[in-house]
């Protein structure tokens, strides 16, 4: 299970950091808001902890942030600011559970291991992704559009996968190559537009409506005409 805790207080990292590894989590640090952005967004997390008042970002900014961003995995906030009011606004950003300091280990530990549990059944119950007449069934690795079984190779079903999960969204080349080839920069732009156009033939040729669609100067989108 892993866990990103973002905290700028070296000492409170510490402590959390080490009790969470000795029951046997992992964990991920980042000491401020827009380091924790990058690993959340880049990175499957079971459970993200974040204290409020961090460098770059704070807690409730990142938040809203990974909302907008479709990124739904549980997220627990630390804070001191610990008044109704201020956990009204945790909860609005976008937060599943707030627990403010000081608190007990024990207790702390109960709220991550709920939420851990919150988001294994919300996995489990997500494992075929959606959009118009197209599915992709994530355990048998399945693809069918209309009922009709489509074959995709191991790169071209990681690819629909990201359209699916992040459907009606203009999506660059750039953040594909981010986050399918693994690397920084647009310099497999033409290696995208062969995939992209290998996944027009098989998911798009012979039906009635087209999904996959450009958005010129910008990237690409999965919607429906």
């Amino acid at each position: 299970m892993k866990i990103l805790l973002i905290e700028d207080e070296p000492k409170t990292v510490q402590s959390l950091k080490q009790g969470l590894e000795e029951n046997h989590y992992t964990v991920d640090v980042a000491y401020d808001g827009l380091m924790g952005k990058q690993l959340a967004t880049r990175t499957a997390y079971q459970l993200i902890i974040s204290d409020i008042i961090i460098p770059g970002m704070n807690g409730l900014e990142l938040c809203k942030s990974l909302r907008a961003e479709g990124i739904q995995t549980p997220i627990l906030m630390l804070t001191a600011l610990s008044t109704t009011d201020d956990k009204l606004v945790g909860f609005e950003a976008g937060a599943d559970d707030y627990l403010a300091k000081p608190f007990d280990f024990k207790e702390f530990l109960a709220r991550v291991k709920a939420l851990i549990k919150r988001s294994i059944q919300t996995l489990i119950e997500a494992q075929v992704l959606k959009f118009a007449d197209l599915e992709l069934d994530l355990t048998s690795k399945i693809v069918t559009r209309s009922g009709q079984k489509i074959n995709l190779t191991a790169k071209e079903f990681q690819l629909m996968e990201y359209f699916l999960r992040n459907q009606e969204k203009v999506i660059s080349k750039a953040e594909i190559a981010e986050n399918i080839w693994e690397v920084e920069d647009e310099g497999s732009s033409n290696l995208i537009e062969v995939y992209v156009n290998y996944l027009r033939k098989k998911v798009d040729k012979g039906f009635p409506s087209k999904l996959i669609h450009t958005q010129f100067g910008m990237g690409y989108i999965l919607r429906q005409e």
